[in-house]
């Protein structure tokens, strides 16, 4: 038998970016019994909601997905929202899960997590040795809660849970509304509407000289697949492609795969957030045997014409 085969699986933002490939993962895993809980149905924040989805679902295995995200504008607009939703969605999924009994939790960090100058490239033993970069640091301490939780939990109950760090992850199906994308999608959208409207300008936030990483996202799904599968520690793991591109190499990148011969205007008086982001992914790899395999203008492609066929 596979090891997914009678398995009850709880994926919390499963009808999500990540989390629609990981339901299909899984599927094709042999994994018929999955739980999506809906945020009209089961409003994570709310203890009440937790509470009643254990209660519903009896999962064997947890995977929290569920995230309140966005770029550094969304980060900015509303910090308070960043920290208490994403803190109260963790904490109290990974208590109920403890006090249900469910055989492993897996969180999802972010590589928000780090500190704002990490040794490049940034190694999970590096994680407490300084504090976030501004911008985004009220959501990545509360996503970093959860390796606090995880590791205390299984100091004190012995409860089998793991905490993954994820990269930005691009890929189709990703969100594109300006008002809460990340870069990728946000990029192609702006480069799509200048095209439509006949502009031969864009206007870019920042300098372009801050570096960024980046996991396609069905290679990040087959990475906490693995880890569910076969990781059993709560040490943080770093799941990445291992490789460092400027923001202005990515814009020219983006530009170039479609067509558009306009000129790039960079608005300095715009934050660049963290300077450079870039993860050693070797423990990754030894530990459950994760290894990133989309190269990187293949991905884009791929997100690009799922985008336009939209």
């Amino acid at each position: 038998m596979g090891f997914w085969d009678n398995k009850k699986v709880v994926v919390t933002g499963g009808h999500g970016f990540l989390g629609s490939f990981l339901v299909q993962k899984l599927r094709n895993s042999g994994c018929q019994n999955i739980f999506v809980p809906d945020i009209k149905d089961y409003d994570l924040v709310h203890l009440d909601s937790v509470k009643r989805m254990y209660h519903e679902a009896k999962p064997d295995i947890v995977i929290h997905l569920a995230a309140k995200v966005g770029g550094i504008g969304a980060n900015r607009e509303k910090p308070g929202e960043f920290f208490y939703d994403n803190l109260m969605m963790g904490a109290q999924l990974m208590e109920i899960g403890r006090q249900s009994g469910v055989e492993k939790f897996v969180a999802l960090g972010t590589i928000c997590c780090y500190p704002k100058f990490a040794p490049v490239p940034f190694r999970e033993d590096d994680v407490w040795n300084g504090y976030p970069e501004e911008t985004n640091a009220p959501y990545g301490l509360a996503k970093k809660m959860l390796l606090v939780q995880s590791q205390a939990y299984r100091q004190q109950y012995n409860f089998n849970s793991i905490f993954l760090m994820p990269v930005n992850l691009y890929g189709p199906r990703d969100n594109f509304d300006p008002g809460s994308s990340h870069v990728i999608p946000a990029l192609i959208k702006k480069i799509r509407d200048a095209q439509s409207a006949g502009q031969k300008e864009i206007v870019v936030w920042g300098t372009g000289q801050a570096t960024r990483e980046f996991l396609y996202v069905e290679d990040a799904a087959e990475g906490v697949l693995l880890a569910s599968e076969k990781y059993q520690k709560s040490d943080p793991v770093n799941l990445g492609a291992g490789f460092e591109i400027s923001i202005k190499e990515l814009v020219e990148l983006i530009a170039r795969l479609m067509k558009f011969g306009g000129r790039i205007t960079w608005d300095s008086t715009k934050p660049d957030g963290q300077p450079r982001r870039m993860l050693d992914t070797g423990r990754a790899e030894r530990e459950f045997g994760f290894k990133s395999t989309t190269d990187f203008e293949t991905g884009l492609r791929r997100t690009i014409d799922w985008y336009l066929k939209q």
